[in-house]
């Protein structure tokens, strides 16, 4: 007999198995599609959950963006940043949020080779980065940055 899982247990274990794939140094092209399809698992059983919450989507929108992103796919990747910004914005989310999703937009601009976008994103980004009260999650981000 079997262990039946929840919806948001799902979402986390398939949003930890991307953080460990994105981890990866030399992932291979299945790593990739594995990395591609956990993706959208999580954000699909988090949708699930009766009470997920405008921060849970932020999340799963920038994570899709990152993955896609990570990948070479800056067309998705720019997408599911877009999606990211505009639920973070609607739900008011906190500056740690929405500077995650411009710097998510940034990392998709590089990818298409779209430099004064990424700059400009970028910018929103460390704008946002700014307004954290916590140091930790600034540094968090001002890092991340910094890798584009």
């Amino acid at each position: 007999m079997g262990v039946t899982l929840t919806h948001k247990e799902l979402a986390s274990s398939c949003f930890n198995k991307v953080w460990d794939l994105l981890s990866k140094e030399d992932r291979t092209e299945q790593e990739n599609d594995e990395m591609v399809h956990l993706c959208h698992s999580s954000f699909w059983h988090w949708t699930q959950v009766e009470e997920h919450t405008a921060t849970n989507l932020s999340v799963g929108y920038w994570q899709l963006a990152r993955v896609y992103a990570e990948i070479g796919q800056g067309s998705p990747a720019l997408e599911y940043a877009n999606k990211c910004i505009k639920v973070s914005a609607d739900a008011e989310l906190d500056a740690f949020y929405m500077a995650y999703a411009y710097e998510a937009a940034a990392r998709a601009y590089s990818v298409l080779n779209k430099m004064d976008k990424r700059q400009a994103a970028t910018a929103q980004a460390a704008d946002y980065a700014e307004l954290i009260t916590d140091a930790g999650s600034k540094s968090w981000v001002i890092t991340d940055l910094a890798t584009i």
